[in-house]
């Protein structure tokens, strides 16, 4: 026959308050004004400012890569170059379609898009590249992935639930930057 456990040692976790789920009225009345303001919201507090130079300086990255793929594309020379030149051309439609939703989603935050020439490298993750060795343009774009990779990995960490719009769009790009990088490593491994 079982013994009856001692219940003297069993301990209780404490049950966590349940809080009703409300929405803050306060907040749906201040979305009631500023109509100028279009998507921009009272939910979006006081970071829209920060996350809106984090979207810019992605924005001068995506737009150092179009330059760096294209001027890759345009050099790239060797047996393996049209293929891989055709791919460089690839990676540079893609990256500048991610710094047309980048400036899309920066406009709809209120902010404006910074197209600067004149500060676009210092704002930049990743660097341009002038080599005219194929291996070393592979390399010199699998490291402004991985650059990429890691800085929008890092957005997203910060942005978690603030904004879930910019979120999707920064996963959505993630997404794309990783697959350049396993494509270029495939390349390199050549």
């Amino acid at each position: 026959m079982a013994k009856d456990h001692d219940k003297t040692n069993v301990k209780t976790l404490p049950v966590p308050e349940r809080r009703p789920m409300t929405l803050d009225e306060a907040s749906l009345e201040a979305a009631r004004h500023g109509l100028e303001d279009g998507a921009v919201t009272p939910s979006q507090g006081p970071w829209r400012a920060e996350l809106i130079k984090l979207l810019n300086d992605s924005l001068a990255t995506e737009l150092v890569c179009v330059l760096r793929y294209k001027r890759h594309h345009f050099t790239a020379q060797g047996l393996a170059s049209p293929k891989i030149a055709e791919e460089f051309l690839v990676h540079a439609e893609e990256e500048a379609a991610h710094a047309d939703r980048l400036a899309k989603r920066i406009v709809q935050l209120g902010g404006e898009p910074d197209f600067s020439p004149d500060t676009l490298l210092s704002r930049s993750h990743a660097q341009y590249d002038e080599s005219l060795d194929l291996k070393a343009m592979i390399r010199a774009n699998l490291v402004a992935e991985r650059v990429a990779i890691e800085a929008y990995t890092q957005i997203i960490a910060l942005v978690g639930a603030k904004d879930s719009s910019t979120r999707r769009l920064l996963e959505d790009i993630l997404a794309d930057e990783q697959g350049h990088a396993e494509e270029l490593k495939d390349w390199l491994a050549k």
